[in-house]
């Protein structure tokens, strides 16, 4: 199977199989991607959503079908031309008694031959966890949770050993630590925690096994393991051990090699220990893996690409062996050189009048980082600065550095750090590296006021040394580059961009409050740059994590055009809604309802279907719960606040029945329904951008129509594939795609844009696939508002042409009178590059022939004549 020209990513679970895959094979191929991109498909915990949370990564997951499904699946896909593209997770597993390596841990603590597998600390500070595995799994403190029964000793009918039932889990018990020879009825009297004697019986057993169960509160403070983030129920994976990485891969592999899949993502790069030695090690294993694959699916390089969040001004480490990232830093860019830069202070003005908070976003980030480390992550903190004290103490010069003051100096300089982490390991540091400790740095010292040669300046930069990478301190540079990535994602994707919110459409994975717009000459630097170093990275604009839907930012972006406008409708909403939540909670559910509002809905609340509009209500409420929360502001996850949750409720149940409510709705809906054409417009462009950049464009599921989607699981509904496959079959016979109002409103036009662009991508795929990206200079009054460039291989050339920053004037396009949006290009045109004046082009979209005139001026009026984005080819 060739190199990936277009990727569909697909959510599998128990609800959608690889068999149900296996059903829209056609579509997708009809559709024109080249690979469908599977969610994680090795065996997870029952009852999973998502596929994370791994219990076995030797087998394909049988709620997914198993095996013998995904063999069907690629041999569905290989018939119609398609291939396999696998996410993995090498860098955890469910911890969870159905995972065996796990299981095994918990019943022979350090002897387990799985004991190395995870990442434990079996010698911690506290005795009470020597050689033991804290298990935050109980709902209350640990006496509590016992004398309520929650704890009980469980041995089933002819099972050879009791168990622990805690929470419906099922713990295994260490064999010495049950008599050989026990009767089971006798055993299960004397443990009975319904009696004083059983509980206390029970209570030493529990002593006596190599795990400690614990109130789930303890987590934060007492882990010693690596978490996932800080999901306790997520145990890291050392998979910079050798064994451990062929356990973990052993199945994937042989599926590349046999060609079922060909290619894999590698979920949470930044976890690993080692990701530059992991990806040397993996490129290596497949490389092998191609050289046995059937001769007719070799490929020239196979194909491997990361998740990993880039800072706007932070590039991949060159060294790592890595077709890219999986797009969460093409979907910030191409948001923002559609936002306009002139809204961005009065914006920030209006938000900070709603919050009297006038800290600029770094502080803010700085305030979440603080929490984070001494509310979410002090476990993980304080065993780095054990590891540095130690240091300490080796070397006379530093011995009298204190943990305190350790610890001081080193929240302030991981609460400053500017990126998910450094890459010092085995083949030395990254360039990159010693610049960003030195900006972190200098934010510690400024934020502990710490004078140039002062006692704290000294420790600050001692701890840069030691973590440098140079030094041989490797455990201690293991926990630093392990804490920075969760610290980073929790505290701005999990907390900021919940509690911050000039614009939500700017609050997004990937993206940075430091960077509200793009222009397009940095738009197109940052092209360019992804072409030079990793032309087969994925472009993304919606994906399984993101807070709202690509559509749903577009929609917002708009606001960007208008910000005087909004802030006078705004302010009146927040003053209309109930006052139980603060204006700034107010004014991100305005945003929210406005950017979510179905654009096939009206704004008379005569025509709302009341199960429709408490289902969507519903779905609003549940992103504002998660909102709220994730703030940790008024109420959090682990404190929650019932009174102010319940206000939040309130001003939805107002909205939806409430007479004066619905009347607030409706005003917001007409408000919603104004400005969601230029929305569309915004998106058109977006989508168009995506699928003919430098890279390898990727189509999350649903995402082919509207998409209006809220944060997971929101992101994660059924999709309603009939409808795409009758709205694909209806356009596919046209010659010139169908811009008429009706299709912009159903989303046809957005599904036969992907199309017509994918198509011609494979009929035109030099191109695409290698060619040269230049941009292309328009001159004229709107000559800012032009996206353009040209794709370019051995004389065939595609020309690309959209709008920007000005969808409010081209709704248009998107109401059935493109002639009014044509009237907006007047006297704008494009340059054409040496070489390509007079070439006569073709439009894919329209079936067009465009021609440039003798002076290589190509007027905007002629070829954004029926839409506000165009693809031409050479002919």
């Amino acid at each position: 199977m060739s190199t990936p020209l277009a990727t569909a990513r697909l959510q599998l679970h128990a609800g959608f199989t690889l068999d149900d895959a296996c059903a829209q094979v056609d579509y997708y191929a009809d559709l024109g991607v080249s690979h469908l991109y599977l969610s994680p498909i090795t065996r997870a915990r029952e009852g999973s959503t998502h596929g994370y949370d791994v219990i076995d990564h030797a087998v394909v997951s049988p709620e997914l079908g198993g095996e013998p499904a995904l063999l069907r699946l690629a041999s569905a896909a290989r018939a119609r031309g398609l291939g396999l593209i696998a996410d993995i997770v090498p860098n955890h597993m469910a911890a969870n008694p159905a995972n065996a390596w796990w299981r095994d841990v918990l019943a022979n603590g350090p002897a387990s031959a799985f004991s190395g597998y995870f990442d434990i600390e079996w010698n911690p500070p506290a005795p009470a966890l020597r050689n033991k595995v804290l298990l935050p799994v109980l709902g209350d403190p640990y006496g509590a949770a016992l004398e309520h029964g929650a704890i009980t000793p469980q041995w089933d009918t002819g099972a050879s050993a009791p168990e622990l039932d805690v929470h419906g889990q099922r713990f295994p018990l260490t064999p010495s630590s049950v008599p050989r020879g026990a009767e089971r009825q006798a055993w299960l009297r004397e443990h009975d925690p319904a009696q004083a004697g059983g509980r206390q019986r029970l209570h030493e057993l529990l002593e006596r096994q190599h795990y400690r169960l614990a109130w789930w509160r303890t987590a934060p403070d007492q882990i010693n393991w690596r978490r996932f983030f800080e999901i306790s129920e997520l145990v890291g994976v050392r998979v910079e051990d050798e064994a451990v990485f062929d356990a973990v891969h052993a199945l994937v592999l042989r599926l590349y090699a046999q060609g079922v899949l060909d290619g894999l993502r590698i979920d949470h790069i930044d976890g690993l220990a080692s990701p530059g030695g992991y990806l040397r090690r993996l490129s290596a294993r497949l490389e092998q893996a191609n050289a046995n694959r059937p001769a007719a699916l070799r490929q020239e390089q196979p194909y491997l690409v990361i998740e990993k969040i880039l800072a706007h001004d932070e590039a991949l480490d060159p060294r790592w062996l890595t077709d890219g990232t999986t797009g969460y830093d093409f979907m910030d860019q191409v948001s923002a050189v559609l936002h306009d830069p002139q809204a961005e202070a009065p914006l920030r003005e209006f938000w900070q009048t709603l919050t009297g908070d006038e800290r600029d976003p770094a502080e803010q980030l700085r305030a979440a980082r603080v929490r984070m480390l001494a509310r979410h992550f002090p476990a993980e903190r304080q065993a780095l600065v054990r590891c540095l004290e130690q240091i300490a103490a080796r070397d006379l010069r530093t011995r009298d550095w204190t943990a305190t003051a350790i610890d001081r100096a080193l929240s302030a300089l991981l609460a400053a750090f500017p990126v998910y982490r450094t890459y010092a390991e085995d083949e030395g540091r990254n360039p990159a590296d010693a610049q960003q400790r030195e900006i972190a740095v200098q934010g510690a010292a400024a934020a502990m006021a710490a004078r140039e040669g002062s006692a704290d300046t000294t420790l600050l930069a001692q701890l840069a040394q030691w973590l440098n990478g140079e030094t041989d301190h490797p455990t201690a540079l293991r926990r630093f580059q392990q804490l920075t990535p969760p610290l980073a994602a929790k505290a701005l994707e999990d907390t900021l961009f919940y509690r911050y919110g000039p614009l939500l459409s700017r609050n997004e994975v990937g993206a940075s409050p430091a960077c509200f717009s793009l222009s397009a000459e940095n738009f197109f630097t940052a092209c360019a740059a992804r072409a030079r170093t990793h032309p087969r990275a994925m472009l993304a604009t919606a994906t399984h994590d993101h807070k709202r839907g690509e559509d749903t930012r577009m929609r917002l972006a708009v606001l960007t055009e208008m910000p005087d406008r909004w802030q006078e409708a705004a302010r009146g909403w927040i003053d209309a809604l109930p006052s139980g939540i603060s204006r700034a909670d107010r004014y991100m559910l305005i945003q929210t309802l406005i950017g979510a509002w179905p654009c096939e809905w009206r704004a008379d609340p005569a025509d709302w279907a009341p199960d429709a509009l408490q289902q969507w209500l519903d779905r609003i409420g549940q992103w504002q719960e998660k909102a709220l929360r994730e703030a940790k502001l008024h109420t959090s996850w682990t404190d929650q606040d019932p009174t102010y949750e319940a206000a939040a409720k309130e001003c939805l149940a107002w909205l939806g029945g409430d007479p004066e409510g619905r009347r607030v709705l409706a005003s917001i809906a007409a408000f919603a329904l104004d400005i969601a054409p230029a929305g569309m417009v915004n998106s058109f462009t977006q989508t168009l951008l995506r699928n003919t950049l430098p890279g390898v464009p990727d189509l999350y599921q649903g995402t082919d129509l509207w998409d209006f989607s809220l944060v997971d699981p929101d992101n994660r509904r059924p999709v309603d594939y009939a409808l795409r496959a009758k709205l694909l079959a209806d356009g596919s016979h046209d010659v010139a795609m169908d811009l008429s109002e009706s299709a912009w409103r159903t989303g046809a036009v957005k599904q036969a844009l992907i199309h017509r662009l994918l198509m011609a991508r494979q009929r035109a795929p030099e191109p695409f696939a290698g060619g040269d990206f230049l941009a292309v200079a328009a001159v004229g009054a709107r000559a800012d508002h032009v996206l353009s460039y040209v794709r370019q291989h051995d004389g065939q050339i595609a020309l690309i042409v959209g709008a920007r920053t000005c969808a409010l004037q081209l709704t248009g396009y998107a109401r059935g009178d493109a002639a009014a949006a044509r009237a907006f290009w007047t006297d704008t045109a494009l340059r054409l590059p040496a070489g390509i004046p007079g070439l006569s082009l073709h439009d894919a979209l329209t079936g067009r022939r465009v021609r440039a005139g003798a002076d290589g001026l190509l007027p905007i009026t002629e070829l954004l004549r029926d839409g506000p984005a165009v693809l031409c080819l050479s002919a």
